[in-house]
Formats: structure tokens, sequence, C-alpha cells
């Protein structure tokens, strides 16, 4: 039996993942992969980065995902001026007869919240990032040396411009290993951005969405989600591509034992959504660049470039010379 009571079949729990990527796509057309993406994140109890230019429907995607769930959402647009107390609360003397008295109580912040929007992460400043940091890490923050836990499940959906935008800060290597995946949203095809012209769905049906999965039901189907069979054999294939990256003569940083652990879980959540109770050399494929290619880095001595299309590209030419086990 779950957490609250709620226990979930496999079956019924790839029915419930239909509806969220059923019910997600009614607000960003035409991009049902980066859907897919983002509710396996979900399901695998990880958070999502989401870096594109501005316009293509990052935010769009965020809140549809939120709506979704019948969870408590805020949404926090980071900016140059955000102070770390503003993500995390603070403590401020309490009321007493509507004074303030001498009495401190802690005030939460934004983040206690189940689905987390935080818009624009990269325009905020490395102290502020570092309190995020925390958050994601831990599921709690620490205000005047009190650890608060924060909402289970707590889920970060962080949106970010490409860096060389004005104004942003680069995530560091230890934030950006908290993110499960790291996805880019891409200009829609001419015909789907026909029918946004037509449409607009973010202003008309974003608003009119309802939650189709409540929150007790989302805790089973990741308690579902990692119950997915993963066979020896794929552990030892993901083994393979990770020490892969540790030796290639391109990446000074390769995968950390977190990345490989956040790789066979979101693996899980993907043959979870495909209506499978076991995991195939697909599932680990499929997502390997979104979940790799973000947690290493480019050996610039080798000429490459340190970007995310340069590790891409590097993660897939790894995946093309390990063999592929049955």
């Amino acid at each position: 039996m779950e957490p609250d009571g709620v226990d979930l079949c496999p079956a019924r729990a790839t029915e419930l993942a239909g509806r969220l990527l059923q019910n997600i796509t009614l607000a960003l057309r035409g991009k049902p992969e980066v859907v897919l993406r983002a509710t396996v994140t979900l399901l695998a109890r990880g958070h999502l980065l989401i870096e594109d230019v501005p316009g293509v429907g990052k935010t769009t995607l965020a809140r549809a995902l939120a709506l979704s769930v019948d969870a408590q959402f805020n949404r926090i647009q980071f900016t140059s001026d955000l102070l770390p107390g503003d993500l995390t609360g603070l403590s401020l003397p309490e009321l007493v007869n509507g004074q303030r008295g001498g009495h401190f109580g802690f005030q939460p912040g934004p983040l206690f919240a189940n689905v987390v929007l935080a818009d624009e992460v990269n325009r905020a400043s490395p102290k502020s990032q570092s309190a995020l940091l925390e958050a994601m890490s831990e599921n709690t923050v620490s205000v005047d040396g009190v650890t608060h836990d924060l909402p289970d499940p707590f889920f970060v959906v962080a949106t970010q411009n490409p860096l060389e935008h004005h104004g942003t800060h680069p995530l560091p290597e230890s934030q950006l290993d908290r993110f499960l995946m790291r996805v880019a949203v891409g200009y829609p095809s001419r015909d789907f951005e026909a029918d946004v012209l037509r449409e607009d769905p973010a202003a008309n049906a974003l608003p009119r969405l309802e939650s189709v999965v409540s929150l007790d039901e989302l805790r089973a189907m990741q308690a579902a989600a990692r119950k997915v069979k993963f066979d020896d054999t794929l552990i030892a294939y993901l083994l393979e591509v990770v020490e892969e990256t540790r030796q290639h003569e391109a990446l000074e940083l390769g995968v950390s034992p977190r990345g490989a652990l956040a790789w066979r879980r979101a693996a899980q959540s993907r043959a979870l959504v495909d209506g499978r109770d076991f995991c195939i050399p697909e599932d680990l494929r499929e997502l390997a660049v979104d979940v790799l290619a973000h947690r290493v880095s480019a050996n610039l001595r080798s000429g490459a470039v340190h970007s995310p299309e340069e590790t891409g590209w590097i993660v897939q030419e790894i995946l093309g010379r390990v063999p592929v086990p049955f």
C-alpha cells in the first residue's frame, strides 16, 4: 500500500501517465517528445531544466504540467536582485494583538510547494542559486540555522535562456547535476505554428486546464516507477556507457554515480509510461542525451566546445560504440 492509502497497478499508472501527456499537449502543441520527457522526469522524482530561446513555450510547458496535477504550485521569477530569503522564507517577529512581538516565527517562502516553476533561473545571482540547490538536493531549506522540510513530492521545473543572452549567470556543475533532465523545446513545425496562430493555446487552453492526477496518485505513480524491473544486463550496459564518459578524450568530467542513478530512474519511468514493468535498452538510449549531456564537461584542450550540443554529440558517439545488449 502506497502513501495515503493509494496503491496503483502498473496498468493504472500507465493510464494516468497517458492522461498527463494528453492534458499537457492541449497547451503545448507539436512537441510530444518534450512533453514525454517532462512527464518522465516528474515520475522519476527528478527536476527538469528547460533551456531555449525566449518565446518557444518553456513557461507554457511548466505551467501546463503543474496545472495537470492537483498540487500546490508556485511560480518564482528569477531576477538579478533576488535574495535567498525570497526563495526560502524568513524568520519574522510574530504578531501579538496586531503588533510585532519579541518572538520570531518562520514564514515559508515560495519554495514551499509541490511544483515550483523557477522562471529564468540563470538570471539570479549564484548566492540565490545556492539556496535553490539545497532545496533540490535535500528537499529542505535552512533559515537561521533551522532546517525545514519541503512538501513531498517536491518538483522544480526551471527555465533558462541560453548563456550567451545578456544578464545570465551559468549554473554551477553541482546544481546542473541535480536536474534529472535538461531539454530544449525548439521551434514548432510550420503546420503546428499555424495552429498556434489560429488557436493561441497558451492564452486559451492553458487557463482552462484541469488537474487529471491527484497528489496521492502522483506519489503512487512515482512508487510504481521505482518498482519497474531493471535487469543486471542493463546495469552492465549503463555502467559501460558511464565509464566511457569518464575515459573519453574529449571530456574532462564524466558522469557521476548520481547521474548513473538518475539515468536508471528515468529509464524505469519511461518504461512505465510505455506500459511495461521492465526496462529495455531503448529506454536508456532514448533518454541518454537529455539525462547525461549536462552532467559532463568538455575538455577544452581537445578542441571540444563546452555546450549542450557538443556534449550531446559526444554522448551520442559513445552510445554508438558501446555494444547494445540483447
